[in-house]
């Protein structure tokens, strides 16, 4: 049995969760997600708690398994606590600034880049080389957050693009002189 799967989902304080058939719509001080389950994983909400169980051990219903546990515990950790997504940008002459719900990015194009915020999603500008994404959505902010760091790779001699902050980039040796 799936160890993900068989744990239970604690519900807290102030997070109300529902099932309707098969979708599951989870309700917090942030907002309000919903997940469909489908037929082959059985969901129970029962005080406080979330169940997941499992009709038969076929190989892909033992996958579904902690899967959709895993996205569930996301949902209600992200109505609770929300996610970030924090990204850094490296380069002469690079900035970012947020305009409303827009973010534009001078990273070195001839024209600045502006990336609009999708419905959830929130930018946020600390520093002018510092961008945070936030949500309640982790594959929403995990997305937006890929897209931006696309926008410009980091590139292996000086390090100038756009990563996340937990990223560690290794420069390569640039070109020596000849004799």
């Amino acid at each position: 049995m799936s160890r993900i799967g068989r744990e239970p989902i604690t519900i807290p304080a102030g997070v109300e969760a529902k099932l309707d058939g098969t979708v599951v719509t989870v309700k917090g001080p942030k907002g309000t997600l919903n997940r469909d389950i489908g037929n082959s994983i059985k969901c129970e909400i029962k005080d406080k708690t979330i169940r997941f169980t499992r009709s038969n051990d076929e190989k892909e219903i033992r996958s579904k398994h902690g899967l959709y546990r895993a996205l569930i515990n996301n949902m209600v950790k992200g109505v609770t606590e929300g996610y970030v997504k924090s990204l850094i940008i490296n380069g002469v002459g690079y900035k970012c600034s947020v305009s409303g719900n827009k973010l534009i990015l001078n990273i070195g194009y001839s024209h600045p880049v502006e990336m609009l915020a999708p419905n959830g999603i929130a930018f946020e500008c600390p520093s002018a080389t510092e961008i945070l994404v936030k949500g309640i959505d982790k594959e929403l902010v995990g997305q937006t957050a890929a897209n931006i760091k696309a926008t410009r790779e980091v590139e292996p001699y000086h390090g100038y693009g756009v990563r996340y902050k937990t990223d560690v980039v290794i420069l390569k040796e640039g070109k020596k002189a000849g004799k």
